[in-house]
């Protein structure tokens, strides 16, 4: 699937693309706001995301470009480094159909690309997952590694598919906590931990580790490929 996107900041743009491009997304990105209007008309796109780092003017290109796409299905993401809710009113009300404030989580920007094409109709719902070695069914909760089951337990499993399908990304625990337990991390914390230390020891095969679950006290958990000894 094709994200045209126009994000001028280097280092936003290498988390954007670094997030998008392991989820298998083909992002293509403009120099300038009149390059990304000119590709989204000439060529199909399945998502417009643009980064808003400062105030628009009343006469923004982007703004007026919203403001006409009448008929146009293609949704639109706004980021911007201002978590001012005048601004998400106006590119809202503008025309866009997602406002982000960053900074955001590697994990919640591709979990809001998903549910934004989703609800354009352009996604359909990821039902598996492969990465080294191991395999998830989404719809059975099965977990295996080279054909062999890992037994899991449905909150283990969803823990699971979390670390794997951002793997290399930190993940907080306030995001694991929302996500799986529907709580913060404050009071979910002990339990967290209780069940991150399973997964560990399940995700081990014998005495082979192949993949590990790192903890940074203030970025939360991720999953790493283990170094061959």
């Amino acid at each position: 699937m094709k994200i045209a996107c126009h994000i001028q900041s280097a280092e936003v743009y290498e988390l954007v693309h670094s997030v998008l491009l392991r989820a298998g997304f083909d992002v293509q990105r403009f120099a300038s706001e009149t390059a990304l209007l000119r590709g989204v008309r000439r060529d199909d796109v399945d998502l417009v995301l643009i980064d808003l780092a400062s105030e628009p003017d009343a006469d923004n290109s982007l703004l007026s470009w919203l403001n006409m796409r009448t008929g146009d299905a293609t949704p639109v993401m706004i980021l911007s480094p201002m978590r001012s809710a005048a601004l998400a009113a106006l590119v809202l009300n503008a025309g866009a159909d997602e406002f982000v404030p960053r900074p955001v989580e590697a994990v919640e920007l591709l979990a809001r690309t998903n549910a934004l094409l989703r609800r354009s109709g352009n996604a359909p719902q990821r039902r598996s997952i492969e990465y080294a070695g191991y395999n998830l069914e989404r719809d059975s909760g099965r977990l295996q590694f080279l054909g062999q089951q890992i037994e899991l337990t449905p909150r283990e499993f969803s823990m699971a598919w979390l670390f794997f399908s951002s793997p290399g990304v930190y993940i907080s625990r306030s995001t694991i906590g929302a996500v799986i337990w529907s709580t913060d991390s404050e009071v979910a914390g002990r339990t967290i931990e209780q069940h991150v230390y399973k997964l560990r020891k399940k995700l081990q095969v014998g005495d082979k580790r192949v993949v590990m679950i790192r903890t940074a006290y203030t970025q939360g958990y991720r999953l790493e490929l283990c170094t061959p000894e």
